[in-house]
């Protein structure tokens, strides 16, 4: 898992190293991921949660813990993200600090990211793969918007190469912690029922926005396309 965890990291910094230098190509890049994370959700976790679920509720009981985990997830991202008002007399500037406390929520979600790939992994090692590539390439993401973050803020790029370092660390981290919890058995579906929520948000309001915001182009839509259809492919054949 911690090797899971490394590449992980590595998505995160390829991410934020990248963000400088091929800002026109980055879209393609984001619509593949939001597919398929988009994938992962609806092809993998939200069946596996109705399928694991079956003995303990219907499935509209998944569906709603699914939904549950979209909302949480909104509320989470949004109170992490909000803009922090400096004190009076204060010398930082506020749109520096700003990007630091959103840089700062973005490492978080990493952490949470690496708890969310150790504890499917406790589910089982096909699941837990199937979750690592949803979460590789979200990071990916979190590490362009840590760089974006930080000098959109004021930042200087030393100060976005720190969180960067950090970001990219977090994952590891969080599978760590996981070494330190065991998830009882009867729990399994809900957990996947809300990862599937965690990652409908991800990919519809987090990827598919950013993929399109500077270049709302068809290619891009046929890039999250794409990312779905090799997603289910994936899934398919793994469970023949």
């Amino acid at each position: 898992m911690l090797g899971i965890g490394c590449a992980a990291s590595l998505a995160t910094f390829l991410g934020g190293r990248l963000a400088l230098r091929f800002q026109d190509r980055l879209h393609l890049i984001l619509g593949f991921s939001a597919g398929a994370v988009i994938g992962v959700a609806l092809f993998d976790l939200l069946p596996e949660a109705i399928e694991a679920g079956g003995k303990y509720g219907t499935p509209s009981v998944a569906t709603g813990l699914a939904a549950l985990g979209f909302v949480a997830y909104m509320f989470c991202e949004r109170a992490l993200s909000s803009p922090v008002t400096p004190a009076a007399g204060a010398d930082t500037d506020p749109g520096a600090q700003d990007g630091n406390v959103r840089a700062g929520s973005l490492t978080l979600h990493s952490f949470l990211d690496g708890v969310a790939i150790g504890l499917a992994f406790q589910v089982s090692t096909a699941l837990g793969g199937i979750v690592a590539i949803g979460v590789v390439a979200h990071d990916f993401s979190d590490g362009i918007n840590t760089v974006n973050l930080v000098l959109t803020g004021g930042g200087m790029e030393k100060s976005a190469a720190r969180w960067l370092v950090a970001d990219a660390l977090a994952p590891i981290a969080g599978i760590a912690c996981t070494f330190l919890i065991r998830v009882p058995e009867h729990s399994f579906a809900p957990i996947l029922a809300l990862f599937s929520g965690f990652f409908l948000y991800i990919g519809a309001s987090e990827l598919v926005p950013e993929s399109h915001h500077r270049h709302p182009q068809l290619w891009t839509s046929c890039a999250t396309v794409i990312g779905l259809a090799l997603i289910y492919i994936a899934v398919h054949f793994a469970n023949i």
